[in-house]
């Protein structure tokens, strides 16, 4: 295999896992971002949840989430033993909960839906439950979904960082790039719309961090009274609260996203109500019309122009999707056709799929 020059567009969690794999295979590569990992990847709550991200529909997303979720158990240990730094990989499974018979019902509809694909969804009763969260509010009911687990993607994009070369510098348009690489991989979530045309756009989210004693062993998910929240708690004592989805890109929190996710997470918890309210951050997910990942070569002008790549359009499954979407992006790098299960996320799907 012929050593490539590889020059990343995006240094968050999907860019920097590009190219730490493209550098694992021999290639000599460089990321371009003006502010690295202070995109979706710094607000990102982290939860590997492959089946309760997914909407119902979507089963080819579903199944490539999947897979994404089985490798990273093993991508978690390779990264840490290479960076020398803890990502907060935890394995402890979600509690999916709700409070009332409303909650439950809507609930159900999903629990049906992760055993239909092979999900295991283990029943608890009211006593098992308390025995694994105490502190959930006494009218709580749900399931423990083992398999989901959660990552701290601000310490994973760190640890990335430290393996790969980062230039911050701002990309204007791709030409720019043309001199240093014989490939260049765009994953630059919303910014790859002014980029490259494609069809990404950005929906707004805001997530609340909470700090105290350390209450919570589990990623919580579900609804309070019709509410639907999730919290995802960390060793040092932190507990995200996310996240409000806004067909929206001014970058404000609003008074009524904020207090709809406290109010959901207090009610769940109560002993929430006790921390400090230490970060409200926004960001934007780069949404496509399906809802599905770009991923694949778009045709460039010219015969000169290096092969571009495309690798953007996560939505709400970036973190999860990080690890196999390294994998495949290196696989284009390398001149293999891309794994099977990407075929339905090519750029050639999309109503207004963008050319250079």
């Amino acid at each position: 295999m012929t050593p490539r020059r590889v020059s990343v567009v995006g240094g968050g969690i999907i860019g920097l896992s590009i190219a730490w794999e493209c550098r694992r295979r021999g290639h000599e590569v460089t990321v371009h971002d003006p502010d690295p990992g202070n995109g979706a990847s710094h607000v990102a709550a982290g939860m590997l949840a492959p089946v309760g991200e997914s909407y119902f529909g979507e089963r080819e997303l579903t199944e490539l989430l999947l897979e994404s979720a089985r490798r990273w158990p093993a991508y978690a240990r390779e990264l840490a033993a290479a960076s020398g730094r803890e990502l907060g990989h935890r394995t402890e499974g979600t509690l999916q909960v709700g409070l009332t018979a409303d909650d439950l019902a809507q609930l159900r509809r999903l629990w049906t839906h992760q055993r239909e694909l092979g999900t295991p969804v283990v029943s608890l009763d009211s006593e098992q439950l308390r025995e694994r969260e105490p502190l959930l509010h006494p009218r709580a009911r749900g399931v423990l979904v083992e398999s989901d687990h959660q990552v701290d993607p601000r310490r994973v994009v760190a640890a990335l960082r430290t393996l790969v070369p980062v230039r911050p510098t701002a990309i204007g348009s791709l030409t720019e790039l043309d001199a240093d690489a014989d490939t260049v991989v765009l994953a630059a979530g919303c910014a790859s719309a002014a980029l490259a045309g494609l069809p990404v756009r950005p929906v707004q989210g805001t997530i609340v961090r909470l700090r105290g004693p350390v209450v919570l062993r589990h990623v919580i998910r579900g609804y309070a009274d019709g509410r639907a929240v999730y919290l995802v708690p960390r060793a040092d004592g932190e507990v995200l609260v996310g996240a409000t989805v806004e067909e929206r890109a001014d970058g404000h929190a609003t008074a009524a996203g904020v207090r709809d996710l406290l109010r959901a997470a207090t009610d769940l918890v109560p002993e929430l109500g006790e921390h400090a309210l230490v970060e409200v951050s926004t960001g934007h997910r780069p949404g496509t019309e399906d809802n599905g990942p770009i991923v694949g070569e778009l045709e460039t002008a010219g015969a000169r122009a290096p092969r571009l790549l495309v690798a953007t359009g996560h939505y709400r499954h970036g973190v999860l999707a990080a690890p196999y979407t390294a994998h495949a992006v290196a696989d284009l790098v390398d001149g293999r056709a891309l794994p099977l299960l990407w075929a339905p996320f090519t750029p050639q799907r999309l109503s207004a799929g963008g050319a250079r």
